[in-house]
């Protein structure tokens, strides 16, 4: 039968829609040009970082803004195929991506991976929820989840006001905008205090999201906060 199902629907590339030779992969080309983050990187977003290190070490961003979390992963830099991924999956309706993407995500963010981790989602407001009709951020959650054999809760942050466009804001703007917007919701305290918890979210971009995220599962009582990413923004170097 499965035999039968890819001769009518054979496999194709993420990236370019090419034929591949198993479901949810990418072509050579399209491997080529998506930069998958590998090798040191920040311990606190994921950025890569020239050189080695056997110790914990921080990007420039990172040494400058204090990160209400723990530990922090990225697995891909937000440009080129990453890109077209990302929007591919925010705005195209592509959730297909969501699966193999959590698989590139668990690949970095097991090493920072606690006993009893909650995951937990950032959340999009109800309005761009119900226009959207699905969160990104939720999708990648609940794949990483099966992925690494954690808990997940898609409704355990809230965004009770909705915020603007956060393109082209600087740090500073998206801080500003993005402070106390994201709460733990009321009925799912319990199940987070007292418990690491991992914030899911598609890109990093200044941090402010999971920011203010990560001050929210604090305030509600989380014993630590990681974070992990799809896609990181990093300055070119």
């Amino acid at each position: 039968m499965q035999t039968l199902v890819q001769l009518i629907y054979p496999p194709r590339c993420l990236g370019c829609g090419g034929l591949v030779e198993t479901d949810f992969g990418l072509c050579g080309t399209c491997w080529r040009d998506t930069p998958f983050i590998s090798g040191l990187t920040c311990d606190l977003c994921g950025t890569p970082l020239p050189g080695q290190s056997d110790r914990a070490e921080h990007c420039d961003d990172c040494l400058t803004t204090a990160r209400p979390w723990a530990q922090g992963r990225a697995a891909l830099l937000y440009k080129d195929g990453a890109r077209r991924m990302v929007l591919a999956l925010k705005h195209g309706d592509r959730q297909d991506i969501a699966r193999p993407a959590a698989g590139w995500m668990a690949r970095v963010t097991r090493p920072i991976q606690r006993p009893d981790m909650l995951i937990l989602p950032v959340p999009l407001h109800l309005m761009r929820h119900l226009s959207r009709r699905y969160n990104q951020a939720a999708l990648l959650a609940e794949a990483l989840a099966a992925e690494l054999g954690c808990d997940w809760c898609p409704d355990g942050l809230t965004r009770a006001q909705a915020t603007p466009s956060l393109d082209g804001k600087g740090r500073d703007a998206r801080f500003a905008t993005l402070a106390g917007r994201l709460s733990v919701s009321p009925w799912r305290t319990d199940l987070l205090r007292d418990r690491p918890v991992l914030i899911v979210d598609d890109v990093m971009t200044s941090g402010a999201t999971l920011a203010a995220a990560a001050e929210a599962c604090h305030a509600a009582g989380a014993a630590e906060v990681c974070v992990s990413v799809l896609a990181r923004v990093a300055k070119e170097t």
